[in-house]
């Protein structure tokens, strides 16, 4: 008998279990992959950050090592060994979260698991019974109607496809101007690939700020990436080992075709908790096919909870993790709580593009009145060493009370700086206050500080 059985072991469900055991609690998880850590270690979040990684080394070499005076300087690309790079960054980190479970004495259940009732999880053959489930199965690819996706044969591919494509395409279609799509299209652009994006709406990265939608298109188009918005795509046919996309303007017209050798589908994921028996075992969906929970990740099923991406919210591993530990901490009898208005997001180009909060269009239609300070990285130093100072960062504050409401970043590391407005808004800081907070100079960060200081007074360096 189990206190704990966690069905899938990625960033959501290995959080969860090792944070069960940390508080006493008898864990074990399911996970019916050869490694640990689910789409976002094996296929997703860290082998597409090691490729992006290896092309903007590719890109700084080509574009930007003689303007620093490294002169003949050229990067012949070996894809094999790119993705052998890639290989090995997803095997230390799945072997990682495989010590972490042996360190804390957490059973792995290697198979794919069905819940025949409350309390009792069946793996193959064998039935373990438990004080309480914890589904973290996590999401899969969308479908797009007219389009088959082959990984296989390699011409239209989903992202899990696109990581391991047996060669660098000449030609790409993404289809989705998401986080995904401009992240691997922005892979294959740099190491050479022509790369055309097509959207259904009006703008790239649907839901954030309008000017970071604005500015991060001009500086990726700039990189050679190729945009075709509010654009409906029909089909997609493959012939001759080459695939030809056919869409419509969304306002109207003749249809057009591109054609290429590979095209990305691109657009967006759906929760996944196919094969686990839900319907039978009487647990409440919602209408996006999402599985309903309470405040306290509980399911219409006593003793069954979900989190991640197979519940409302954003699909981001961060939150995730944050339901994980969460849940864990409300099965083991104390308090579990999950801030969903301080939950980052990052898109990892370079720049990279970072966001938490509200934005400034959803900060206004929610009847606030607003200030927004915006600093750009032209006049900041480090920014402008690095030849990165085409971003900015844009501060939003309630105009009444100075509190910080959200913060959007494009510029070098903005991933890594979002999260002082993170911590200053998980505290409930002014502006005023990031304004009065010394920060290092030279660094990128003391954009954030003159964006704070433009929601009063005015920036320093503009």
């Amino acid at each position: 008998m189990y206190d704990l059985i966690v069905i899938g072991a990625g960033p959501g469900g290995y959080v969860c279990a090792i944070r069960a055991a940390q508080l006493g609690l008898k864990v074990a998880c399911v996970e019916g992959r050869e490694t640990l850590g689910g789409t976002c270690l094996n296929v997703g979040c860290i082998p597409s950050k090691a490729l992006l990684h290896a092309s903007h080394m590719a890109h700084e070499m080509h574009e930007n090592f003689a303007k620093m005076g490294l002169m003949n300087a050229h990067a012949d690309i070996d894809w094999d060994r790119m993705q052998a790079y890639k290989a090995e960054t997803v095997g230390t980190n799945t072997k990682g979260i495989e010590f972490l479970f042996k360190k804390n004495k957490i059973d792995w259940l290697k198979g794919w698991a069905t819940i025949p009732a409350a309390g009792k999880v069946q793996v193959g053959d064998q039935t373990y019974e438990t004080k309480n489930i914890v589904i973290a199965s996590g999401s899969a690819a969308t479908s797009l109607k007219g389009v088959e996706v082959d990984n296989d044969a390699g011409i239209v591919v989903d992202s899990t496809g696109a990581l391991a494509l047996k060669k660098i395409p000449q030609t790409m279609v993404v289809i989705g101007a998401g986080v995904i799509g401009l992240e691997l299209g922005s892979v294959y652009s740099r190491l050479g690939t022509d790369v055309t994006v097509v959207e259904y709406l009006d703008a790239i990265t649907p839901g954030m700020d309008g000017e970071v939608q604005k500015q991060f298109q001009r500086i990726l188009s700039k990189q050679g990436l190729k945009f075709i918005l509010g654009a409906a795509v029909s089909g997609v046919e493959v012939a001759d080992g080459r695939a030809t996309v056919t869409y419509s303007p969304k306002k109207g017209g003749d249809a057009q075709t591109l054609d290429a050798d590979v095209v990305l589908v691109a657009t967006g994921r759906r929760p996944y908790h196919d094969g686990l028996g839900l319907d039978a075992l009487g647990v409440t969906l919602t209408d996006r096919g999402q599985i309903a929970i309470d405040s306290h990740f509980a399911t219409s099923v006593p003793g069954v909870y979900a989190i991640g991406d197979a519940v409302p919210g954003p699909m981001l591993a961060h939150k995730a993790e944050d339901e994980g530990m969460a849940v864990a901490e409300i099965i083991a009898g104390k308090q579990g709580h999950v801030n969903y208005d301080v939950i980052p997001g990052v898109i990892y180009t370079t720049p990279e593009v970072a966001a938490v909060g509200l934005t400034e269009e959803g900060a206004k239609a929610s009847g606030r009145k607003v200030k927004v300070g915006k600093f750009p990285l032209m006049g900041n130093a480090r920014a402008k060493a690095m030849l990165q100072a085409e971003g900015f960062v844009k501060l939003i504050a309630d105009a009444d009370t100075d509190r910080i409401l959200g913060c959007h970043i494009i510029g070098p590391g903005a991933g890594e700086i979002i999260h002082e407005v993170c911590v200053a808004m998980e505290f409930g800081a002014a502006a005023q206050d990031l304004a009065l907070t010394c920060h290092a100079h030279p660094t990128v960060s003391e954009a954030v500080r003159e964006a704070a200081l433009a929601c009063g007074d005015g920036a320093i360096h503009v």
